[in-house]
């Protein structure tokens, strides 16, 4: 058996199936002497390994069969040389293994061919689609000696057979099934010596994988022909010349391939040529190929040695996108790219071209063109040597397109006794070259105290063990400290040829990435400064990279909401989302999609956005039994969308106990709930505190005047330096209702009464006459004012007779109060006397650094005494506004104006996070 093991292992022999049946020495034949064989009179010498039959081995030494000699392509009998023409005239295509799937589609692909009114065509094809695998897979099951290498040989067969028939007829047909057929017969000779031997060397693998685009070539061929059109086909076997290297790559020989062209050309003059992709010869002659994604390759190869006018690359997207759209659904199309912006984004895992695709047409300025088969009114992606001025002056015209890498981990090496030390970066990356691990990216801080370095995560053990070993006694002596792997990262690199000349490009990244709460453990960027690159951790790649393209490309601002409390405000909010969602979309890009609704009882659930239409139809039909850890988790949890809001609408301590660890898990909190503002106060600091620190937004404009600016105009007097001496007002509604009509002779229960039915009141008015809710109200303007007070610390006047308040019900408090009315008739009519009115307000007295809520008189000329209906008052008296105080009137009370309240909040977070304004 030792001479069938030899001969797997060198190509250079060829067996017979006598020599499998009796184990006979096989007769060594040497590469350069390929010619000997039986080949056409038009090929160029290229070994052509296979098996003869029995009855073949009868026949002449001509009869020996190689690979795929075609029958259909006629022979140049001219004794002149035809010389090779080069430049514009030419245009190649090159046409992946999806758009030569089926007949159908390879009929489509001729249609694309013949429609091209270039004057030369070169066409590259891979094989058909699935087929590349199908035939590794046969080696992998013969050197694994399982039989059904056999039917998985016969399934290529009939997968091409079927094909054929579809597309061919007469005398092609024949010749080409006759050939398959052939060819079939060699390979199962060759893998049953591969199921023998146990083993297939590379040079074998390599010839069995490339049959599939000799097929495909030769069928597409005879489609062009049989329309017509003059059409020869290339083995690019016999004219590619490539030298593997030690990368799994190999380099091409363009000097040699070019001689070789212009030979194969002289005897195959044509002006469209179709030609296998992925396959090639070393300059032994030894067929080889481009290894995987090579069909490309194949084609910017050729596109260089024909000098052609472009390379258009067909596949089944309609370009390359400024994103994964897969993880972010608004990417664009680009319409140009550099070379170099192609090159970094096919680095870093965009879906554009292998690298080295890149470089041959390079050379030429030759512009590679990606198009969608499928889809041919779009004009595609076009890859060229410079884009100035071809995609505007926006911020996407600098930075081009994102791209993300995962499953990585990142080693850190780090230690006093690197500083200053050569030799030191050097040691590191040969021990990771020893390992064999690839670098994805490298970052040493200047100070040279430390040197981090990214590699895939299944490496990173082997990397991390050796270079213990290496820097053993470094480590032992303090001069490193550690080399430490940090598990679970992803890499996002932002590209573009214009970053290196565009000031703010870095500082607009980082703060996209700092807005959407992402922490960034490691940085990058060459000087050349094509891109930026940083590491995150893996559970926020997407939303980094959603982050930063919304950024860049204005894109929708994407915001996952939960809505928490859908009672009267939260209803309100949710129709008032509704009628607006659209306009905001188009108008103004920005994407609100509420993804969770719950009560107290029941929540709604959506992963791409609850239909605001019918919210309350879907929670009565898909509600599920509230659980506030699972509903904050499913919101927050989408990592498609970057940026994460949390409604409170309702009045709840608990819910609002929430907030701080909310806001430290980077969700924002938007709430006209009082009860954080207005706890504890150790916890309100605490809570304030952390708002400052991060990027995470706790919005809450409505727990004070509802959709009146109350807070905002405190914060903005506040920020400019303004000093806030005194903040006075009216600010509850339903006193200020109630006030306005305690006129005349009508009594204080009459009013009250009329508000309640009015629905001014709480269902319980003690609610508000109580006057816990201004004093909420107080506090929170109070400490945003700078005043560490608790809400024991306000005086409260309560309108709520003392005798009356444990009353067991609302009706019975209802029913009592007209019993103590005389109290405050009796203060009215001292007011009116003197010209004035009451009203119930809420004071914040910065100089004496107290607060008050009570029942006090004012004239009748001032503003507090003009306000009608349920409106609110607050005057604001500072340094500047000393004179006259700064006033702000309006309605504060009611669900219409609180949920506006909210959903204004709602927007200015929209801004804050990047939605143009």
């Amino acid at each position: 058996m030792a001479s069938l093991s030899s001969a797997i292992s060198n190509p250079g022999h060829i067996l017979s199936p006598n020599a499998l049946a009796h184990d006979v020495k096989p007769k060594k034949i040497c590469y350069s002497q390929c010619h000997a064989f039986f080949l056409p009179p038009h090929r160029s010498p290229i070994c052509r390994m296979g098996f003869v039959s029995g009855l073949e081995r009868k026949m002449t030494l001509k009869s020996r069969i190689f690979a795929s000699v075609t029958v259909d392509t006629p022979v140049n009998t001219s004794p002149e040389k035809v010389q090779l023409p080069k430049g514009d005239t030419w245009s190649v295509h090159k046409f992946g293994g999806t758009c030569m799937g089926s007949s159908e589609r390879i009929k489509n692909v001729a249609k694309i061919v013949l429609s091209d009114d270039s004057e030369r065509k070169f066409i590259v094809v891979s094989a058909m689609s699935k087929v590349t695998d199908m035939m590794y897979d046969l080696i992998y099951k013969a050197q694994s000696r399982d039989d059904s290498y056999l039917s998985a040989l016969d399934a290529v067969l009939e997968k091409h057979r079927s094909t054929a028939f579809d597309l061919l007829d007469g005398d092609e047909l024949g010749s080409f099934l006759a050939q398959l057929n052939h060819d079939v017969s060699n390979l199962k000779a060759m893998l049953r010596a591969i199921y023998i031997a146990g083993h297939a060397t590379e040079s074998f693998t390599d010839f069995v994988v490339g049959h599939g685009e000799l097929w495909s070539a030769q069928m597409l061929s005879c489609v062009v022909r049989k329309n017509g059109v003059d059409c020869n086909w290339m083995d690019t076997r016999e004219v590619l010349v490539v030298n593997p290297t030690s990368s799994n790559q190999v380099d091409p020989d363009f000097k040699e391939s070019e001689e070789r062209l212009e030979k194969w050309y002289s005897k195959n003059p044509s002006k469209t040529i179709v030609a296998t992709g992925f396959i090639a010869s070393t300059p032994q002659n030894i067929p080889t190929t481009l290894k995987r994604d090579g069909s490309d390759f194949s084609a910017a190869i050729m596109g260089a040695l024909f000098k052609a006018r472009q390379v258009t690359i067909w596949t089944d997207v309609d370009g390359v996108y400024s994103a994964d759209p897969r993880k972010v659904s608004e990417a664009v199309i680009l319409k140009t790219l550099s070379y170099q912006e192609a090159w970094e984004m096919s680095y870093f895992g965009a879906n554009v071209l292998h690298p080295r695709t890149i470089i041959p047409v390079m050379r030429y300025d030759i512009p590679i063109i990606i198009r969608n088969v499928f889809n041919l009114a779009v004009p595609g992606t076009k890859i060229c040597r410079s884009t100035e001025d071809e995609d505007g002056q926006g911020l996407e015209s600098f930075v081009k397109g994102f791209a993300t890498i995962d499953n990585l981990a990142l080693v850190n090496v780090e230690g006093t006794g690197m500083a200053g030390v050569p030799g030191t970066a050097s040691a590191i990356f040969s021990a990771v070259k020893d390992v064999g691990a690839n670098v994805i990216m490298i970052s040493q801080a200047s100070s040279e105290h430390s040197v981090c370095f990214a590699v895939p995560e299944k490496e990173v053990n082997a990397v991390s063990e050796l270079l213990q070993s290496r820097f053993r006694e470094a480590l032992n002596a303090g001069r490193l400290s550690q080399v430490q792997v940090i598990p679970n990262c992803s890499i996002l690199a932002a590209v573009g040829q214009k970053m290196a000349s565009t000031p703010g490009v870095s500082a607009t990244l980082f703060n996209a990435l700092a807005k959407a709460n992402i922490n960034v453990r490691a940085i990058a960027q060459g000087c050349s400064e094509y891109n930026i690159t940083v590491v995150v951790k893996r559970e926020d790649c997407i939303r980094a990279l959603r982050a930063v393209h919304s950024r860049f490309y204005l894109s929708r601002t994407t915001i996952a909401m939960g809505i928490i409390g859908p009672g009267l405000i939260g209803g309100t909010l949710l129709d008032q989302l509704r009628d607006q969602t659209a306009t905001l979309k188009e108008e103004f890009n920005i994407d609100l999609r509420v993804m969770g609704i719950t009560g107290s009882r029941t929540m709604l659930l959506s992963e791409a956005g609850i239909d605001l239409s019918r919210w309350k139809e879907l929670q009565n039909e898909k509600g599920v039994v509230a659980d506030m850890e699972k509903f904050v988790q499913h919101v927050h949890g989408n990592h498609f969308i970057p940026n994460t809001v949390l409604v409170d609408c309702t009045a709840d301590s608990s819910i609002a106990s929430h907030y701080y660890d909310w806001l430290r898990k980077g969700i924002h909190v938007v709430t006209p709930n009082k009860k954080a503002n207005s706890g504890p106060l150790d916890q309100y600091l605490k809570l304030r505190a952390l708002q400052r620190q991060s990027y995470t937004h706790y919005f809450y404009e409505a727990t004070v005047g509802a959709g009146l600016p109350i807070i905002n105009t405190l914060q903005g007097l506040l920020e400019t330096g303004d000093k806030i001496l005194r903040i006075e007002g009216i600010f509850s509604g339903t006193l200020s209702y109630i006030f306005n009509n305690f006129i005349g002779r009508r009594t204080f229960s009459e009013v009250v009464a009329e508000a309640k039915q009015a629905g001014y009141t709480e269902p319980d008015p003690r609610d508000d006459l109580s006057g816990t809710d201004v004093c909420r109200k107080v506090i929170i303007l109070a400490r945003e004012s700078g005043l560490k007070l608790e809400l024991s610390d306000i005086p409260v006047e309560s309108l709520v007779p003392e005798p009356l308040k444990d009353s067991a019900s609302a009706e019975e408090f209802m029913q009592k109060l007209p019993q103590f009315d005389h109290d405050l008739a009796k203060k009215r009519q001292i007011a009116e006397d003197a010209g004035q009115v009451l009203r119930y307000v809420g004071v914040v007295d910065m100089v004496n650094q107290e607060g008050a809520v009570k029942l006090q008189t004012y004239k009748n000329d001032h503003p507090f005494a003009q306000l009608s209906g349920a409106d609110n008052i607050i005057a604001f008296t500072t340094t500047r506004y000393k004179d006259q105080p700064l006033i702000v009137r309006g309605p504060g009370a009611g669900a219409e104006v609180t949920a506006g309240g909210v959903f204004s909040d709602i927007l200015r977070l929209a801004s804050y996070l990047g939605a143009p304004s």
